[in-house]
């Protein structure tokens, strides 16, 4: 509970230092002060657009309120957590993109990276598996794991008609219907307050308990919303303490300054180096924990910056792939790429300056310099060196990159990086002039699969794959 005092709170700051993006560092390959200078009015715009559409659910930026607006709910859904808690042993969310890579994310960031192998009695709450897509062996070994009878199961769908999750819906019901269990006993649905198939599901079945997904929360946005919030309270995660660092960020960033607001400065790098052809972003969290927060991001930043029309109509094709990648994993794969290839990439670095445990590396095998050199130190003095040498390296070579200092990773801090990197989409977005929050780009497939298994009303769709013309057998070698 550190976070309710200013000084714990002002101790855990996550702060940007872009030094390494710069003409100081980086010769002629960074950007001099003019150059940052010139994006001060579109960011300042930005920015301006950000706070005076805060809250709008009409343009998808409720989440703006999120860290203010839920205490009733965050109580309730502790309460509920405590109930899993003790009545499961095992909880599963069925869900796809935002409503599943959000859960993911937070279980490995804030759990033991090995929890659902500790025993009972080291863990603080059920085993925890997040069913993110529909193939079919995936689906075929989480049952050969779990046992429904025992299993919470989280259904997250805005309007129920979700093909992947309905589909694990309906393998679940009839798991549980054949094992005489009332489903409403061991579902829980994440859905709209007032329309779709899982509000219809609930009210057939006499009322399942039910958390909304507020109207203004777009998926890749739902992490601190009950989405997300449920499945971290019943790991143990602090709710509260994610909420109060996603607030803290919110204050850090409340200025128009690119200068002093880090999620609008990071935003204006991004921007700015898209402009000069640097059109992969690479997020590399030196940290296991933090594996999965380059996922999330990825989602967030693709699906959000993506688009091919401006919010006045015009043609555009803008948007950044992201590539997430791991380090020190990764120094040994992709760093090549980065120091050498083309000059196309902008790195970001998620840098610990303390982990959760320091792992001694005891002396040995001195007849080795090689090895003999480690003994004496930590492999937490290990990972950091290393972080180290690869901003150096990008650096020396001539490579765009920055560093989020983490000062350790906890709930208060976590929070700020969900909300940070949100601000940066949002801002990134209004310098874009782009809707960064809808995703029609993902609709086209979704109606050709609609088609292709049948459904009603997409006749035409049908027609339309049915007309292509025949595959040429000289193409297929």
């Amino acid at each position: 509970m550190g976070y309710k005092t200013r000084e714990w709170r002002n101790s855990m700051r996550v702060t940007l230092d872009y030094n390494n993006m710069t003409e100081k560092f980086l010769g002629d390959k960074g950007f001099t002060d003019k150059q940052l200078s010139a994006y001060a009015s579109t960011a300042n715009a930005a920015f301006r657009y950000v706070k005076e559409n805060r809250g709008k659910d009409e343009l998808y930026m409720g989440w703006t309120e999120l860290p203010y607006n839920q205490k009733e709910i965050v109580n309730d859904i502790l309460d509920t957590a405590k109930n899993i808690r003790k009545k499961f042993q095992y909880f599963v969310v069925l869900g796809i993109g935002g409503s599943a890579l959000g859960p993911i994310m937070a279980f490995n960031a804030l759990c033991h990276l090995h929890y659902n192998d500790l025993p009972k009695s080291k863990r603080k709450g059920p085993k925890f598996y997040v069913e993110d897509n529909v193939d079919p062996v995936r689906m075929r070994d989480l049952l050969d794991v779990i046992e429904p009878e025992k299993t919470c199961f989280n259904v997250v769908s805005k309007s129920g008609a979700t093909s992947e999750t309905m589909a694990q819906y309906l393998i679940v019901l009839d798991l549980l219907t054949k094992a005489g269990v009332n489903v409403k006993d061991n579902v829980i649905f994440t859905t709209d307050a007032k329309k779709g198939n899982l509000k219809k599901i609930s009210d057939e079945l006499g009322g399942i308990k039910s958390y909304v997904l507020p109207d203004g929360v777009g998926g890749r946005f739902s992490q601190l919303c009950p989405v997300g919030l449920l499945p971290a309270a019943v790991l143990g995660i602090d709710i509260k303490g994610l909420l109060a660092g996603a607030a803290y960020m919110d204050s850090v960033c409340n200025k128009p300054s690119m200068r002093q607001n880090p999620a609008l400065m990071s935003a204006v790098l991004q921007i700015a180096a898209m402009e000069q052809g640097k059109n992969v972003g690479v997020m590399m969290p030196y940290s296991d924990n933090l594996k999965y927060l380059a996922d999330w991001y990825c989602q967030l930043w693709a699906e959000s910056l993506g688009k091919n029309e401006t919010l006045d109509g015009k043609p555009c094709n803008v948007g950044q792939t992201p590539v997430k990648s791991l380090g020190v994993t990764d120094q040994h794969s992709q760093v090549q790429l980065y120091t050498e290839g083309p000059y196309d990439k902008v790195v970001t670095l998620l840098s610990l300056k303390k982990y959760g445990c320091e792992m001694p590396i005891p002396h040995g095998c001195e007849n080795i310099p090689d090895v003999a050199f480690l003994g004496g130190h930590t492999m937490e003095e290990l990972i950091q060196a290393e972080n180290a040498a690869t901003a150096y390296a990008l650096t020396k070579a001539g490579r765009m990159n920055y560093t989020l200092w983490i000062p350790e990773l906890n709930a208060f801090t976590l929070g700020q990086l969900l909300f940070l990197f949100e601000l940066q989409t949002a801002y990134a977005g209004a310098m874009l002039n782009i809707n960064t929050f809808n995703q029609p780009g993902v609709e086209e497939g979704k109606k050709a699969t609609f088609a292709l298994l049948g459904k009603a009303g997409y006749t035409d769709k049908k027609q339309e794959l049915d007309s292509l013309p025949a595959k040429d057998p000289k193409c297929v070698i």
